[in-house]
Formats: structure tokens, C-alpha cells, sequence
């Protein structure tokens, strides 16, 4: 899952960054309590300010602050980029069209004649299939506010908006059942706006899609 790969590239240098200045800012703590302690009665400088010291923290600060920005963007520019019509396996993405809505999703296959909704409210989930082996390009909007698809094992969060349409590809190599929901407060049922996404071989895809009206 490319999703889950970029996650954890990101979660594991933000991380390191994060843990390098936890222990600068204690080893500084430290020292200079060692330091106070140590030096007791010695008068405080004569000094109102340390231009130079002061600018390198400036600098040392924003150059961190600038690489966090440059590399989360181009991290979520890596999960949210289309990818190209034809693949470099030469299997053209299965494209599915994600409505969100109060308080359920409508899952549309737009190479085959099939629909797929629910009633959240009631515990009528709906399922999403998709093939292995092969890209699946989700192109996601919303029907009324804000809404996010999640799938938390799968570490896949994109929001969807009314009038907008945001375009992300998955891609599955072993068959395997998720569940997913909505991660952006909508409303009074938001907590029940749960679906599942299941993904299944090529042949059991082109079977699911036949049973139900379409075509592979």
C-alpha cells in the first residue's frame, strides 16, 4: 500500500526530528541547572542580548520548520497524484467514483454499470470491491459537507468536498477485507457512517462485477 509506506516514511523522520529535540532542549535544561547550581554567587552577564546566538537559533529553526513543510507536501503529493491512465503493468486502473453523504457513501464503478450503497444508520454497510494486482483509482466528492474517507488499518485518510472532486490511487497485492469510515464530524449519525472495502483476485472482480450487472 502505497499509503501505508509514505505514513511511515513520514511518522518515522517527523519522529526522529521530533525525539532529537526533546533531548537537546533536556541536555540543555540540564546543563544549565548543573551550571546555576555550580556557580552560585557569580553575578549575571552584563550582556542584553547575543545577536549572533540568537540568529543561529533563528535560522537553525526555520531551516527544520521549512524541511517539515517541504517534505509532509511532498509526501501527501506522492498519495494524492494521479497516476497514469495505463500502468507500468499495463493494467488500467479499476475507477470508482466515491459520493459521501449524510449519513452513508455510494460507491459508483465507472467502467461498468454498477452502484453500491447502504443505510449506516441501520448497520446496512456498504462494501466496496476492488481487484488485486491492479491500481484503483478512487475519485471522491462529497453530496452536502464535508466528509473524510478513512481506512484506519490501511492508514488511507483523503476529505471529500461538495463541488470538488479529490483523485487518489490505491493498489492491493493480497486479497483482504477493511473497514473504513468517516473521519470529519458531519452531523448527528456521523459515528454510524462506516463502510468496508474488500479487496479479492481478478477473477472473483470480474464475477462480483457480472452478478451484479456489469461488465470486466
Amino acid at each position: 500500500m502505497t499509503f501505508h509506506d509514505v505514513f511511515a516514511r513520514v511518522f518515522t523522520v517527523e519522529g526522529a526530528i521530533a525525539g532529537a529535540v526533546f533531548v537537546l532542549v533536556a541536555l540543555a535544561l540540564i546543563v544549565a541547572l548543573v551550571r546555576r547550581r555550580a556557580g552560585r554567587g557569580v553575578s549575571p552577564s552584563s550582556k542584553a542580548e547575543r545577536n549572533g546566538l540568537e540568529w543561529m537559533y533563528v535560522t537553525l529553526l526555520a531551516g527544520v520548520a521549512g524541511f517539515l513543510v517541504w517534505f509532509t507536501v511532498s509526501a501527501n503529493g506522492q498519495d494524492t497524484a494521479s497516476a497514469h491512465p495505463v500502468t507500468s503493468t499495463g493494467s488500467p486502473p479499476a475507477r470508482v467514483s466515491v459520493t459521501a453523504f449524510q449519513w452513508c457513501w455510494r460507491f459508483h464503478y465507472l467502467d461498468a454499470p454498477v452502484t453500491v450503497t447502504g443505510t449506516c444508520t441501520t448497520g446496512s454497510y456498504p462494501t466496496v470491491v476492488v481487484p488485486t494486482g491492479r491500481p484503483v483509482r478512487i475519485e471522491l466528492t462529497s453530496q452536502d459537507v464535508v466528509h473524510s474517507f478513512w481506512i484506519p488499518d490501511l492508514d488511507v485518510k483523503v476529505d471529500g468536498y461538495p463541488d470538488h472532486v479529490n483523485t487518489f490511487d490505491l493498489s492491493f497485492t493480497k486479497p483482504g477485507r477493511w473497514l473504513g469510515r468517516c473521519a470529519e464530524y458531519c452531523g448527528t449519525y456521523h459515528t454510524t457512517m462506516d463502510f468496508y472495502l474488500q479487496a479479492v483476485s481478478p477473477t472473483q472482480y470480474r464475477q462480483w462485477l457480472a452478478q451484479h450487472g456489469g461488465q470486466a
